[in-house]
């Protein structure tokens, strides 16, 4: 949802043309441009990518809690780029037969102005790709004395993150 800022890579360095520059690792880190100036790391990206994922994650809030997602809108919602497209056609259909459950749940006396009937919950994940970034984000709850990542509601970690060969490692707040 809100883009993916980090960028795995099994090698520190990468060449064309036999000019090795450090390797891009994503838009957080460093520019995709095969120049030692694009590829030289930025802390500010940091904040930027940090800025950016906020600001998604408060319009997927504000959608979600503000009437966007209530199950009177699905017809409504904006899909016009998928007009033509055959998934456009299933999307339709599902919504009116989301339309048709609606009307059939109101005739039985069931309320729409229910919040649960106008909001809904959603959750986000992503894999621990850039550790120092997810250790700043790591927190200490004073009352189960134990660490929760704080950059998402699910982290998960890769093989290549989780660097097995390496040795285990702990994020803790630094």
């Amino acid at each position: 949802m809100a883009g993916q800022f980090a960028k795995p890579r099994s090698d520190d360095m990468e060449e064309i043309n036999g000019v090795s520059l450090p390797s891009y690792r994503g838009d957080n880190i460093n520019a995709s441009d095969f120049t030692p100036e694009s590829r030289r790391p930025d802390p500010q990206r940091l904040i930027k990518a940090y800025d950016q994922s906020c600001s998604t994650l408060n319009l997927l809030r504000a959608f979600s809690n503000g009437g966007y997602a209530s199950m009177q809108r699905v017809a409504k919602w904006n899909l016009d780029f998928m007009d033509t497209t055959e998934k456009g056609a299933e999307y339709r259909a599902l919504a009116a037969n989301v339309d048709a459950a609606i009307n059939f749940m109101s005739a039985c006396g069931i309320d729409e102005e229910n919040p649960s009937m106008k909001s809904t919950d959603f959750f986000t994940a992503h894999e621990a790709l850039h550790l120092g970034y997810e250790e700043r984000l790591t927190r200490l709850d004073s009352t189960t004395e134990e660490f929760y990542g704080c950059s998402a509601h699910f982290l998960w970690c890769g093989e290549r993150t989780r660097q097995p060969e390496v040795g285990r490692r702990r994020l803790t707040p630094g």
